[in-house]
């Protein structure tokens, strides 16, 4: 049980550990936008926003509602993939 346990949780620390290699391609791509400045840039800075806040609004509701599962190890696998999901889109998005 020790073990499985112990393989779960470093399941989770590495899908963490891909979400910041993730995230920190997508921080580059929209810096990148963000830099050359313009109308662009702007909305991609308001867009870089209102996702963050759509996104904590997201979790903190499935944590409320249990959405998110019932244990800290499944709440974690709900948020990363949730959190995945959505990085995934915006380093596509940021990419074309």
């Amino acid at each position: 049980m020790y073990d499985k346990a112990l393989g779960a949780w470093m399941r989770a620390g590495f899908d963490m550990w891909s979400l910041g290699i993730e995230s920190s391609s997508v921080i580059a791509l929209r810096l990148a936008k963000i830099s050359r400045g313009g109308d662009a840039g702007s909305k991609e800075a308001a867009l870089m926003v209102s996702e963050k806040m759509q996104a904590s609004v997201e979790i903190m509701a499935g944590l409320l509602t249990g959405q998110l599962g019932m244990t800290p190890l499944a709440g974690t696998n709900s948020v990363v993939r949730k959190y995945r999901r959505k990085v995934a889109a915006n380093r596509r998005r940021l990419s074309r």
